[in-house]
């Protein structure tokens, strides 16, 4: 899997803080065995955070890419809708599944204003941005990235997810 990080963040892009996070989700997702083809760091501005997500879908071919931070309450934090700006479908159980296991580890997780979805053949994934809760994040969405992919390519069903349903589902 091909996979892209955005850190999204004012402080970073200022020079004011390190990016941890972003270095947080690559090593997490060098553990799971992905090819990290590009990472990089960008203000809370809606304008680079579109134009970045379109070029590694569109020209780097990322199967995914995860945004870091940038998803709360703040009146700077626009990827949400930056995010939403550039997909052609979206995939909400994504986002959902995210907020319900963040929830079992702090009360904040309803804040989460994340969004997933698809840009051409690529997934797009929404992450907090604090180190703990990206990975967590991460750690609740990697199980079905393989098949998301497949599925993108128009590969159909992986023979683990038909493993995996249940009785009376189908494979729509």
């Amino acid at each position: 899997m091909r996979a892209a990080i955005l850190t999204v963040s004012d402080r970073c892009a200022r020079g004011e803080a390190a990016d941890v996070s972003g270095p947080a989700v690559r090593e997490a997702l060098e553990e799971f065995g992905a090819e990290i083809v590009e990472s990089a760091l960008v203000a809370d501005e809606a304008g680079p955070i579109k134009e970045r997500l379109t070029r590694w879908s569109d020209e780097m071919s990322a199967d995914v890419v995860f945004t870091v931070g940038g998803t709360g309450l703040g009146p700077r934090d626009v990827t949400p809708e930056a995010t939403e700006a550039v997909l052609d479908r979206r995939v909400p159980g994504i986002a959902e599944a995210m907020r319900a296991g963040s929830l079992t580890k702090t009360r904040w997780a309803v804040l989460s204003r994340a969004t997933a979805g698809v840009r051409g053949r690529t997934l797009i994934v929404n992450l907090p941005g604090s180190p703990r809760g990206a990975r967590e994040c991460l750690e609740l969405v990697l199980p079905v990235l393989e098949h998301a992919v497949e599925m993108m390519a128009g590969e159909g069903h992986c023979a683990e997810a038909r493993g995996n349903e249940r009785p009376g589902t189908s494979d729509n």
